[in-house]
């Protein structure tokens, strides 16, 4: 059995066509679409403010409804989460059609995968330059971003395995312009050479703290 393909998309992917190609392939999609009139008035009951004092937590609710817009062939099911901030006046409101049958609160978190996915792919950018294929043929292009994109696994590998976890989140970009590109002098000596390196955001325990987690991996059998 072949592996479920899911899309997920913004409003730019709204359009009719591109959900009936969907559907004809079989493919499941959580695709954001923009507010207007008629879906505001399925969703009402929810954009009232709460009543009573408002706490210190968002109040969020979400519902699920067929919705056919006028230029769709049939109804599609929708999704919708409204959040209710304090101090804010209005609420926070997101509409989701898909073909999902998972329930509403679920589909939305599907669906915010999608910005925690495009960040990495802007990290790739930035810090491996994974878009950068000027070469003239297609598979010397397709060897650099292969390159990359092993560029990238192996820098997320020193992150996750051997980073300490007050600088664990920082981006590979950060890690490069701290860690990586680090001034320092080789001396060699009759028997051995020594290496110094600037301390500035790698320290000597920074330094020791990533030498330590490393030996501590262990390799998988076999």
């Amino acid at each position: 059995m072949g592996k479920e393909v899911v899309l997920r998309a913004d409003a730019a992917f709204a359009k009719p066509e591109i959900y009936e190609a969907l559907e004809e392939r079989g493919v499941k999609y959580a695709i954001r679409i923009p507010a207007n009139d008629n879906l505001e008035r399925d969703i009402a009951e929810l954009l009232a403010r709460p009543v009573g004092r408002p706490g210190k937590k968002p109040l969020v609710e979400s519902k699920s409804f067929l919705y056919q817009a006028g230029s769709w062939k049939t109804a599609r099911r929708v999704v919708v989460k409204v959040e209710h901030h304090p101090g804010e006046l209005f609420p926070r409101v997101g509409f989701i059609v898909t073909n999902l049958t998972l329930p509403s609160l679920a589909v939305v978190r599907f669906y915010n995968k999608r910005g925690t996915a495009e960040r990495w792919i802007k990290e790739g950018k930035q810090a491996v330059r994974m878009t950068r294929l000027s070469c003239h043929r297609f598979r010397s292009n397709e060897v650099r971003l292969w390159l990359s994109v092993i560029a990238y696994n192996l820098g997320n590998l020193w992150r996750r395995l051997a980073l300490p976890q007050r600088i664990g989140n920082w981006s590979l970009t950060i890690l490069q312009q701290r860690l990586v590109k680090t001034g320092g002098r080789l001396v060699k000596h009759a028997r051995y050479y020594r290496l110094f390196l600037a301390e500035s955001h790698l320290t000597r325990r920074l330094f020791g703290a990533m030498v330590g987690r490393f030996e501590a991996l262990t390799l998988p059998a076999g």
